[in-house]
């Protein structure tokens, strides 16, 4: 049995022309009526920007079915990821272990699911050489079922997040050339732009700005296509990131400004836009054009806890460059 949680147990498709209208018709209304893939509708009750609101979507979703069915179980499961995604592992993990007892003649999916979020929740505990083990087994679980390669996908790309640096940019290649073939259109199209965007930032440490910005912009030609703001915002930031880091600063300039505009219109202003346009601004020996937006991107950074945590420095950063000239922030 596979187990895992907070107590390190066991890693685990014409006839004659007079009917041929008739039968496409029918074929048509068929494929129409068809009922989605039940993982494919429960990932589309996702919104990750706000996980405590997912997880009272999966608690309705949960409450439709009954104990210990598929849907009950691969619920389950997504519930314990709006859990992990708010730190909250202790929970998570209580979550995952109800399930525990079932996987042994659970459907492969479950199986699959348990293991990507019994990974996730250790990686985001920083126990990244568990999680490792778990998404290795999550890869070489036979799936039969619709979208098998979607959660093959994720396994490989969480391997690509959680494996040692050396072996990260291998684990996305191999997923990414997975998600490339597939006949699935959501493998294709959505794990092709997450990874694009991955890859990007693997080649973008390592110090390669221009081969970078070749994922960055196959990424967001993905997300162009997808109907979801948020991502695509994220992909337009990441390219006027490349384009800053390249010198192509008029170009990032009026994508950040772009996004500023419609962040601020939406009343959801972003402090990471601010950041860039500030950095621009440093980039164009323009400091008292950068104060007033290091400023601002301060303010709405300053609770913002991955700054708080492995990036202080660019808050730091951030700091003092809108205190250079006298403007104050608060510490």
């Amino acid at each position: 049995m596979m187990v895992c949680h907070r107590r390190g147990a066991h890693v685990l498709l014409l006839g004659i022309l007079s009917t041929a209208l008739s039968i496409l018709h029918v074929t048509s209304a068929m494929a129409a009526d068809a009922p989605v893939d039940f993982s494919q509708r429960l990932d589309s009750l996702w919104t990750f920007s706000d996980p405590a609101q997912s997880e009272q979507r999966f608690r309705h979703e949960l409450a439709k079915h009954a104990a210990g069915s598929r849907e009950a179980l691969e619920t389950t499961t997504q519930i314990a990821r709006t859990q992990s995604l708010r730190r909250l592992f202790r929970e998570a993990d209580a979550t995952l272990d109800t399930i525990v007892a079932a996987l042994a003649h659970a459907p492969a999916r479950i199986r699959v699911r348990y293991l990507l979020e019994c990974g996730r929740t250790l990686n985001s505990a920083g126990k990244a050489a568990q999680a490792v083990a778990l998404f290795i087994q999550a890869t070489q679980v036979t799936d039969g079922d619709p979208g098998a390669a979607f959660y093959q996908v994720d396994a490989l790309h969480m391997l690509g997040l959680a494996a040692p640096k050396a072996e990260q940019l291998d684990w996305n290649r191999r997923a990414l050339a997975i998600a490339d073939a597939s006949s699935d259109a959501r493998t294709r199209e959505r794990w092709g732009a997450s990874l694009n965007h991955n890859i990007g930032w693997t080649y973008f440490e390592r110090g390669e700005p221009k081969t970078a910005l070749v994922h960055w912009t196959k990424a967001l030609a993905l997300r162009e296509t997808m109907d979801d703001a948020q991502a695509l915002h994220v992909a337009r930031w990441t390219v006027a990131r490349g384009y800053r880091e390249l010198g192509r600063l008029d170009e990032a300039d009026a994508i950040q400004r772009s996004l500023a505009a419609q962040s601020e219109r939406a009343n959801m202003p972003d402090g990471y836009v601010y950041e860039e346009l500030a950095e621009i601004a440093v980039a164009r020996s323009d400091a008292a054009g950068a104060r007033p937006l290091a400023a601002k991107a301060h303010a709405l950074l300053q609770n913002d806890r991955s700054l708080a945590g492995d990036e202080a420095a660019r808050r730091a950063r951030l700091t003092r460059l809108a205190e250079l000239g006298g403007v104050a922030v608060a510490q």
